[in-house]
């Protein structure tokens, strides 16, 4: 007899402790599992968790972002030779013209704004300059000295020009040195300096605010730049 059987029989009758041990005991299943499992299940179980976790990403992941050469191959960056006129970006010039007049205050009528580097420089150094006309009055390389354009893309090593005969420049910032100016009053977009006679311009306007960029010191991208603070460094040069 099992052992048991044997304990209910002494504390119930014959039927009933036959009856339980057949319920409870002999009919029962046993749930086991080995205390230690093979190399495989557990190779199994850790890929399983892998895939889950791969999966759980994949599904909570934002679009992949392009690589350099995906976006070098769909033609991302490329300046259409037909778009790249300079009569086209004078409007995107008037633009930036009215851009910079606003982060330097100029726009705020009956102010007289006085522009120096103490309070002004940082907004300079952080500023946008798609759209600027930016002339080359210093480089290494003297060929590069004279050349004029309107900025269409401005990267972390060069500045691409579009000039008035419609050709495009790319000019490095190594070793170059940038000149821009500012109006005081505002710039008249193409339509409108077209209707306007060259007598109503008054002789006695406000003369424009030169500036000069060293393109050394200005190696980095426009996003970039916002968020970067600039420190006091020595200027080499030219």
């Amino acid at each position: 007899m099992h052992i048991a059987h044997n304990l209910l029989a002494r504390a119930h009758s014959p039927d009933t402790a036959a009856q339980q041990f057949t319920e409870r005991i002999k009919q029962k299943p046993l749930f086991l599992r080995p205390t230690s499992p093979d190399a495989h299940d557990n190779r199994s179980r850790r890929r399983l968790h892998r895939l889950r976790k791969k999966e759980y990403f994949l599904r909570h992941q934002r679009p992949r972002p392009l690589s350099a050469r995906e976006k070098r191959s769909s033609g991302l960056y490329d300046l259409p030779k037909e778009e790249c006129k300079y009569a086209i970006f004078r409007g995107l010039h008037a633009m930036w013209v009215s851009y910079m007049q606003e982060i330097l205050g100029l726009n705020i009528e009956g102010r007289n704004v006085q522009v120096t580097p103490a309070s002004h420089g940082a907004k300079l150094v952080s500023a946008d300059y798609h759209g600027a006309e930016v002339e080359v009055v210093r480089s290494r390389c003297s060929s590069r000295v004279g050349v004029k354009g309107i900025v269409v893309r401005d990267t972390k090593f060069t500045f691409d020009l579009v000039t008035v005969k419609d050709e495009v420049k790319t000019i490095p910032k190594e070793h170059t040195i940038f000149r821009f100016t500012v109006p005081l009053s505002r710039m008249k977009l193409p339509d409108e300096a077209r209707d306007t006679k060259e007598e109503d311009v008054s002789a006695d306007a406000p003369r424009p605010l030169v500036f000069e960029l060293h393109g050394s010191q200005f190696e980095n991208r426009p996003v970039d730049r916002a968020n970067k603070k600039f420190k006091w460094r020595n200027v080499d040069y030219l």
